[in-house]
């Protein structure tokens, strides 16, 4: 199965996380830069979209899974953004180099059942990139006025806020997602900065025209 986009087509055979709603909100919204790091690329959806975003971009994306990695290198090469992202496999822990903007779809389950696919369990789980190593990491990547970027579900929003802050970062934008109006958000977009700057809080509903304005770039 493959999802066609306005400028790209994503392919997904080879990576245990598929395209969902989540990676293309976070590519979306997320700030860029010069220099853009994609940790967990998976797919390598969001790389693709943060290169069409911002074209003067360099985009470096890593991913600690083989068949995660060989899907993005596939996805890419049959991009016209090719020249512009580079694919590694690499952990966000053992990586080098100073980023303008870093954007991260994590794994967030910490407490959860696991699945029988291991592939699955690494995308999904914090065992390999907690909330902590995922910001110890941001920190020491990201350029004194860089901007970090993650989706995470409602319930572990709080965690991700205080390991932040535990390492220096200030919350900048903050953008709910409802399914429904009138119902409580089930996901949250986050940036965060090494600089305090007003805060800017936002809540918007899948579907409705703020969304529709969002992602309008990228849905056929």
């Amino acid at each position: 199965m493959m999802f066609r986009f306005k400028r790209f087509t994503v392919r997904q055979d080879l990576c245990a996380m598929k395209v969902g709603m989540d990676g293309v909100m976070l590519g979306s919204w997320a700030q860029g830069g010069k220099r853009i790091l994609d940790v967990g690329t998976g797919t390598g959806l969001i790389a693709l979209m943060m290169a069409q975003r911002y074209p003067e971009a360099d985009v470096v994306a890593i991913d600690i899974d083989e068949g995660a990695v060989e899907q993005a290198k596939v996805n890419v090469a049959n991009s016209s953004f090719s020249a512009r992202i580079t694919i590694r496999k690499e952990a966000v822990q053992q990586h080098e180099g100073v980023y303008d903007a870093i954007v991260c779809n994590p794994p967030y389950f910490s407490d959860s059942l696991k699945a029988p696919d291991q592939q699955r369990n690494i995308a999904r789980h914090t065992d390999t990139l907690s909330y902590a190593e995922l910001m110890q990491s941001a920190y020491r990547l990201l350029a004194d006025e860089g901007e970090l970027s993650v989706v995470i579900p409602f319930d572990y929003k709080q965690r991700m806020e205080d390991e932040a802050t535990f390492v220096g970062f200030f919350s900048h934008r903050i953008l709910g997602i409802r399914t429904v109006d009138n119902k409580p958000a089930k996901r949250y977009l986050l940036s965060f900065t090494k600089h305090p700057i007003e805060k800017a809080f936002n809540v918007i509903t899948i579907g409705d025209e703020e969304y529709q304005k969002m992602t309008e770039y990228f849905y056929l």
